[in-house]
């Protein structure tokens, strides 16, 4: 079944629009990516999807209640933690939950239970202030804010924009955990790398419009199967080992000078790569390093997509 869904969804703003016809379709218990650049209309679908903004046309709905006629429903069943810690840092882990538990009207008794469940369930149990907590703790606190009432849809938006490789990755550890648990996730990134890692099916959107959609494996094959990645030694002799490449490949090899790498697609990778080892042997093109490897979600991203736009 689906968790969250929409159909045609749009918000105009004066003669700008911001989205124009977007359709999600997210299953339960599943991670969906929503990618795109600054501007493309991710942080303006979170907000409709979320009830914080009416959409101008089109339909959505959360955990099968209407976002525009049952906002409060919708609210019920679902979790945001958007990009900005929004825990009290002189409180600590403990004090934050009970608070969060207490606006959400839970009684004394249940709010510090729910606080001790969820302070156990994301490592927390022995935080002080907020403030003294480093950038992945405070996340995980944020995280577990947003799970204060269980809902089976949390939203998260941008969750580890500034945090360090370690603290990203103490995040997605969480992240499995929920959905192991059954929770279904949207998650908004400016990481491929996190979409790659967590997403089941990801959602390209550029200029307000879905370019792309599917699981990142599927994504990446829009690219053409695998890639020859060649690093040559000379500087030199780039222009003659692109042209080499070009021969064996199946598209048009691309070359950076700086790094004096060399990559094409290829459509059958073991041959490519005798044929292209060969030939640069022939030539007395000194390679330093060969690979074959699947295109990268950057690479299917910035294919997708026009580079640039302003912020949301």
């Amino acid at each position: 079944m689906s968790a969250v869904s929409a159909q045609g969804l749009r918000k105009t703003y004066g003669e700008k629009t911001a989205l124009d016809g977007i359709d999600l379709d997210v299953r339960e218990g599943t991670v969906y990516g929503l990618l795109g650049p600054n501007g493309a209309g991710k942080s303006t679908t979170v907000r409709i999807l979320t009830t914080l903004l009416r959409p101008s046309g089109g339909r959505a709905q959360v955990a099968g209640f209407d976002v525009t006629t049952q906002p409060r429903q919708v609210r019920r069943h679902l979790g945001l933690v958007g990009q900005h810690a929004a825990v009290d840092e002189l409180l600590t882990g403990r004090q934050n939950l009970e608070m969060f538990g207490r606006l959400h009207h839970l009684g004394a008794a249940a709010a510090r239970a729910r606080a001790a469940e969820l302070l156990e369930r994301f490592g927390l149990e022995h935080t002080g202030p907020a403030k003294e907590l480093s950038g992945g703790m405070r996340r995980r606190l944020d995280l577990a804010a947003g799970m204060i009432l269980a809902p089976p849809v949390l939203f998260l938006d941008e969750p580890t924009t500034g945090l360090d490789p370690r603290s990203r990755a103490e995040i997605w550890r969480s992240v499995r955990d929920l959905v192991s648990g059954g929770t279904t996730v949207l998650l908004t990134t400016q990481y491929l790398e996190e979409a790659d890692q967590l997403a089941d099916r990801i959602s390209v959107i550029d200029a307000g419009r879905v370019v792309a959609e599917g699981t990142p494996d599927a994504l990446k094959s829009k690219l053409g199967g695998d890639r020859l990645d060649v690093v040559i030694h000379d500087h030199d002799r780039l222009a003659e080992a692109a042209a080499i490449l070009g021969r064996v490949a199946s598209g048009p090899a691309d070359l950076d000078r700086d790094t004096r790498h060399v990559s094409a697609p290829v459509n059958e990778r073991v041959r490519a790569l005798t044929d292209v080892l060969a030939a640069l042997s022939a030539a007395g093109i000194e390679a330093e390093d060969v690979a074959v490897r699947r295109p990268t979600l950057d690479e299917v991203f910035l294919h997708l997509t026009n580079a640039g736009g302003g912020d949301e």
